[in-house]
């Protein structure tokens, strides 16, 4: 993907989507210069999907239990994808590990975003109320929110973003998670629009930013 050529974004999410609704907020005020093309769930049920369709944005489902074989699933994938032009991906609470193929295709052009400062509470299962949990019983005084982009594991990728979160003496994994949230929403479309205009290099493990 050359550094000229507009995103067309696909979300991926399992849930609620209120990353989803962050994004495609800051698409439809003109302050991220992309085109949301594609919101992809792993689940028919998922919330994500009633507020893609409120913004006009195209919908899929797509689950491994669908495909016996994992090469069948990876190729469905890929298909869903082409058919939409998406030539960027952004993970969004998405409860599934993108198979190798799909990073290899979009190598450098896939992000998640994660409730944590990586690579401190990441990893297979750590996820949404576990990592705050996991947070509070450590004891830390600061977690945060981390973009990263996204590699054949889970939260291993070189780190875009990150800003930390003070943690309270009073803090439940509910007020903590809330804490947090507000700051994904604010720094998971400002990590899109730094790729989205052409800002962003990517050295071994460190990302570049420019300007």
């Amino acid at each position: 993907m050359s550094t000229s050529e507009r995103i067309r974004l696909a979300v991926f999410a399992s849930g609620g989507g209120s990353n989803f609704e962050a994004i495609a907020g800051a698409v439809a005020r003109g302050a991220l210069p992309l085109d949301l093309a594609l919101c992809l769930s792993n689940r028919p049920d998922a919330g994500v999907l009633e507020r893609a369709v409120h913004h006009g944005v195209p919908t899929a489902v797509l689950s491994p239990s669908d495909h016996p074989n994992p090469d069948t699933y990876v190729q469905a994938l890929l298909d869903v994808l082409a058919a939409h032009r998406v030539n960027f991906i952004a993970l969004a609470g998405y409860m599934r590990l993108v198979p190798a193929p799909v990073v290899q295709a979009f190598r450098h052009r896939i992000l998640n975003i994660h409730p944590a400062l990586l690579p401190a509470f990441g990893g297979k299962g750590m996820y949404g109320r576990r990592v705050h949990e996991a947070v509070l019983a450590y004891g830390v005084r600061w977690t945060g929110a981390t973009v990263h982009l996204v590699d054949e594991q889970y939260d291993t990728g070189p780190i875009v973003l990150q800003e930390p979160v003070p943690v309270r003496q009073d803090d439940t994994p509910e007020t903590l998670a809330a804490r947090v949230l507000q700051v994904e929403h604010r720094l998971y479309p400002l990590a899109l629009k730094l790729f989205a205009e052409g800002r962003v290099s990517v050295e071994g493990r460190r990302v570049l930013i420019r300007g």
